[in-house]
């Protein structure tokens, strides 16, 4: 409709949360949980009258929001908008506070999937179904202004694949902001994005039916996939171990290793790009060698017990070390059902800091994944080759073309900065932990789960899975603050403050 390209985004964004609540509330209705029902639909309902004052109060024909405004609209997405969607989780549960709803709301929409709730028999299902909701329409929403806001302000990695003249990035940006308005940017790739996410969402719901999975955890486990948020509705992926499930999600989670699976290819076949993008390769042959690392780990284990016979067992480990490091480098945080059983296999304890490491190299660029990006990976690697290479030849001349010597160049350059960006926002989170009580390895798995968002690290990482609910008050904020930096990353936040930025 032509209204929502006239009025702010933020708006549309209101928009879509009252609807979003209905479905939970047709949930609690079907299920008799009259006051849930309740709580869901008459705050859809008051949020549905606010969105139509503001909707005729500012909308605009000619509305055009420069970058700062874009980028400022992001972050209020993700700090604002929370605390309306915490609205009915906090009516509904009545046994928490509002800064507990909204560290949940904040946590989904981010797609972190960091949850206070150890027992999942605390939520009722409309909750559990409202928290994949919220991180399913955040993994569309990262997806949707990766291509619409950050790409063309060469932020959140496209400055690495990109980095060139300033002059001529800053002619490029110019012309791109004033031919087209945010509103028109955003309806084109919703309308482009949008059908391959829910396509996608529905493929893995009927794979999940098809294994007898009980459907409400099929779907949520559908939506955290996509999203990669790792939120499940049982603590686990499914309620019996199930490999085809899990091959399925895997096969699900390859979209956010590299963009590559979704976006348009103008003049190249698909398979091409898949075949040559660095990020795919770069994931594949990390999850390779680190599946044959732990492998070998649990297969050292099971030799001193002398079970390094059963081939089953190795089987079932060797499946899920693989899986699992998906799961982690996509950030969504899905343990295994074979998990562990590779540990009983062995008798090892759980290698935290594998998985860990990662989460923090993260998935690829303009996807649900968070951490480093496994482009700014490459772009590093790939110049700590070239200069290894410098060491024995002192006079050889770089190859593979000019995109690869600009990456290897300016964009080595400018990841190298978000690196030391990262780890300073790392540490300075930690540090506020620390001041409110945290003990030093607990807030080093906090704050790197929170900025990657990865919340399932928090119970795989240390040898005695860490719980939310146990951090203090201005712990939480402190990490609620990490989610939201993680998600928007230190680069675009900088940007808001860039003198240039406001002048174009």
């Amino acid at each position: 409709m032509r209204i929502w390209r006239e009025v702010p985004i933020f708006v549309v964004l209101l928009a879509l949360s009252a609807l979003a609540m209905l479905p939970p509330a047709m949930l609690a209705y079907s299920s008799r949980d009259m006051h849930v029902a309740r709580s869901f639909f008459y705050i859809a309902v008051l949020l549905a009258a606010i969105v139509a004052m503001l909707a005729s109060t500012t909308r605009r024909p000619d509305r055009n929001e420069g970058a700062p405004q874009q980028l400022l609209t992001l972050f209020a997405a993700y700090t604002a908008l929370p605390l309306v969607l915490a609205l009915p989780f906090y009516e509904a549960l009545q046994t928490t506070t509002l800064l507990n709803a909204y560290f949940e709301m904040v946590s989904s929409f981010t797609t972190t999937g960091a949850t206070q709730f150890a027992d999942p028999n605390r939520l009722s299902d409309a909750l559990h179904f409202w928290r994949a909701i919220v991180g399913w329409l955040g993994g569309l929403f990262v997806w949707i202004t990766a291509a619409a806001v950050l790409a063309p302000m060469n932020l959140g990695g496209f400055e690495v694949a990109r980095a060139q003249r300033n002059e001529d990035s800053g002619t490029a940006f110019r012309q791109i902001f004033e031919r087209s308005s945010i509103q028109n940017r955003i309806s084109r790739h919703a309308k482009y994005l949008t059908p391959i996410y829910v396509a996608l969402t529905g493929s893995v719901v009927l794979i999940g039916l098809a294994t007898d999975e009980p459907p409400l955890n099929a779907v949520i486990l559908a939506m955290s996939t996509l999203s990669t948020s790792g939120i499940t509705l049982l603590g686990q992926v499914a309620a019996a171990p199930n490999f085809i499930l899990e091959a399925a999600i895997f096969l699900f989670l390859l979209p956010a290793f590299t963009r590559n699976f979704y976006t348009q290819h103008q003049g190249t076949n698909m398979f091409t790009k898949l075949r040559l993008d660095p990020e795919l390769k770069l994931a594949i042959g990390l999850l390779i060698g680190v599946s044959i690392l732990l492998f070998f780990r649990h297969w050292s284990g099971a030799f001193d017990v002398n079970d390094e016979d059963n081939l089953q067992a190795a089987l079932a480990a060797l499946w899920g070390a693989f899986f699992t490091a998906a799961s982690f480098l996509s950030t969504s945080g899905f343990e295994s059902a074979w998990w562990e059983d590779a540990r009983n296999w062995s008798g090892l304890t759980t290698p935290g800091l594998v998985l860990m490491a990662l989460a923090l190299m993260g998935g690829g660029v303009a996807t649900t994944a968070g951490g480093i990006k496994l482009l700014r990976v490459y772009a590093l690697y790939k110049h700590g080759g070239r200069e290894m290479e410098r060491l024995v030849y002192p006079s050889s001349l770089g190859r593979s073309g000019h995109e690869a010597r600009r990456i290897r160049r300016a964009g080595a350059f400018i990841a190298w900065i978000f690196f030391m960006l990262f780890t300073v926002s790392l540490a300075a989170i930690m540090v506020l932990l620390s001041l409110f009580g945290v003990p030093f390895e607990a807030a080093l798995i906090f704050s790197a789960a929170a900025l990657t968002t990865t919340g399932p690290l928090a119970a795989l990482a240390s040898e005695t899975p860490l719980v939310y609910a146990s951090l203090p008050e201005p712990g939480k904020l402190v990490v609620i603050a990490a989610m939201v930096l993680g998600r928007l990353e230190a680069l675009a936040l900088i940007a808001v403050f860039n003198p240039a930025i406001w002048r174009r």
